[in-house]
């Protein structure tokens, strides 16, 4: 994998999907633009005309998030709410996830790990869900395509970050 490049997915496990990119900046900046509500609501925007009201997130074991997105005019509402389990400033993250409604299914388990590769950063997202089925829902969903797009608007945010 090169830094920049589109994100790598696979699925190891029957209930696993795996996600992994790399950045263009330092492990504690990435890590900052994860946990750091004002940062956070730079780049995790969703697609354009969207916006986030709501962003939360208490940076802890035993923490929490949630994040809200509305549409463009009214149309539209997405929301996650997730409990940190687990936490190592600047290499991992360890929490429950769910969206509301049900959007992606019963909640799901999100580890985030990461680590200085070369001049950057590599992230590995591991979301463990409850079965195939739950899995292969998610996958369909066009997950890729859309953390892509906000991986995207990351770049770009690590980038002004840096001068």
């Amino acid at each position: 994998m090169q830094f920049g490049d589109p994100l790598s997915v696979t699925t190891p496990s029957d209930t696993q999907i795996v996600i992994e990119r790399g950045f263009v900046a330092p492990p504690h900046l990435v890590y900052a633009c994860y946990t750091q509500p004002s940062l956070i609501r730079r780049w995790l925007t969703g697609p354009d005309g969207w916006t986030m009201p709501v962003c939360i997130y208490d940076a802890r074991s035993g923490g929490t998030y949630r994040f809200e997105w509305h549409g463009p005019g009214g149309e539209g509402f997405l929301a996650v709410s997730g409990e940190i389990n687990q936490i190592d400033a600047i290499r991992y993250i360890d929490s429950q996830e769910e969206f509301d409604g049900g959007v992606m299914g019963p909640a799901y388990r999100a580890e985030l790990a990461f680590s200085l590769e070369g001049q950057g950063t590599k992230l590995v997202n591991t979301l463990t869900y409850t079965s195939l089925a739950h899995r292969d829902m998610a996958t369909s969903t066009g997950m890729a395509e859309g953390m892509e797009m906000s991986f995207k608007s990351l770049d770009r945010l690590l980038a002004k970050e840096q001068g």
